[in-house]
């Protein structure tokens, strides 16, 4: 087998720029962990250039037709192709809790599920890096009072720094897609415990975004928030114009005072 089919359905543009695929590997700082886990991995452009490294590489691939190429193409990811969907496995079938990062060129219709599957596993994940549709990664990278500024941004940068890398143009995949891509990475932040409840902490991220437009005192009504809270100056703003930092507080308030 020469080649693998694109399938629209599994959203597949594969990146034929053997340069980019090289910075996209040599993104990862490869500290704190000695496995990679490559999502998606198709044709393995990227797959060549983590292999090079001094780490274990595994790659997870729903598409069987891309395992079998992938089988025939890389010896040395034999008995390390995962052939499952990322969104539904226990990655710890194979890993048994060790720290590993994540990396790839990712299905752009599951993307923002591969970055909320990597925050459910933070204590698992040092790092994380990856290409997206350019406006998700820019969305993960914005900060308070940004248009794009939301849900995403704030849990990711709560428990990681991240940061865009560099944008990648359409005509170096196949087929190309109709919207430019951005690498991005995140490197889980030293002290990555939250001085608030953590539950607590992503309800009132969602619940407070999903509501936008409106000031944190209507869209977190819900909360049932005790008359003296309500006064807060906190609740006269609207959610893009909280830090990460003042989403923790809002929440350390909420949970100390909420009736």
């Amino acid at each position: 087998m020469n080649q693998v089919r694109a399938k629209k359905h599994l959203g597949q543009h594969f990146l034929t720029d053997e340069s980019i695929a090289k910075d996209i590997a040599d993104s990862l700082s490869l500290s704190g962990y000695d496995t990679i886990l490559e999502i998606g991995p198709g044709m393995g452009v990227l797959t060549k250039y983590l292999l090079e490294k001094e780490v274990d590489t595994y790659v997870i691939e729903i598409d069987t037709e891309s395992v079998t190429y992938l089988n025939s193409h890389y010896p040395k990811l034999h008995n390390k192709i995962i052939s499952k969907d990322i969104l539904k496995y226990n990655i710890n079938e194979v890993f048994e809790g060790k720290p590993f990062a994540i990396i790839g060129n990712f299905p752009y219709n599951i993307s923002t599920q591969i970055v909320f599957k990597c925050l459910e596993m933070r204590r698992q994940v040092p790092e994380f890096a990856g290409m997206f549709q350019k406006e998700v990664a820019e969305r993960i990278c914005s900060k308070k009072g940004s248009k794009v500024y939301g849900i995403l941004s704030v849990l990711a940068q709560a428990f990681y720094d991240v940061q865009y890398l560099f944008t990648v143009n359409e005509d170096v995949f196949n087929p190309p897609p109709k919207v430019k891509s951005g690498v991005m990475r995140m490197v889980r932040k030293e002290n990555f415990s939250l001085p608030c409840d953590e539950k607590l902490f992503f309800n009132v991220v969602k619940t407070g975004f999903n509501q936008r437009r409106k000031t944190l005192r209507n869209s977190l009504k819900s909360f049932q928030l005790s008359d003296d809270l309500k006064l807060d100056t906190i609740f006269d703003l609207r959610p893009e114009q909280l830090s990460v930092e003042q989403f923790i507080e809002l929440t350390q308030k909420i949970e100390a005072n909420a009736v």
